[in-house]
């Protein structure tokens, strides 16, 4: 089974809406993805975020850790979801055939979206860092 490590930037704006992004796999989700072997957490969040979304966002502090194995894929995936706070860009789908749109949406929307953080995104959002087993899927 081999490992992937899977980056995602929780970034919120001044309305309190977190943004978020419709991808080819049919699913919602933070901005982010699979970090590459020469990449550090860091960088593979700051490149993943820019081309979802064109924005440049500066990582802060890791608010969750989660991990599964897909068995469909022969992957066992770890994730990793950083704070994101933008500090350049403009927002853009800059990958089409991966992005299918962006949103920024409020916390309850988030909470149906993106179920696998099973302490809720308020509790993130306040500070609090989460590690999460899903087990095998």
């Amino acid at each position: 089974m081999e490992e992937v490590k899977v980056v995602y930037a929780l970034i919120k704006n001044e309305y309190n809406q977190i943004l978020m992004v419709d991808n080819h796999e049919g699913h919602w989700s933070f901005p982010g993805g699979r970090v590459e072997a020469s990449e550090s957490l860091v960088e593979a969040i700051i490149r993943e975020v820019f081309e979802e979304t064109g924005l440049i966002i500066e990582p802060g502090k890791i608010l969750a850790i989660n991990e599964g194995k897909y068995l469909k894929r022969n992957h066992h995936a770890i994730f990793f979801t950083f704070e994101g706070h933008i500090v350049g860009g403009s927002e853009e789908i800059k990958m089409p055939k991966e992005i299918f749109q962006l949103a920024w949406v409020d916390i309850e929307q988030v909470e149906r979206r993106a179920p696998y953080y099973l302490e809720g995104i308020n509790k993130l959002l306040q500070g609090h860092a989460f590690y999460y087993n899903q087990g095998t899927v």
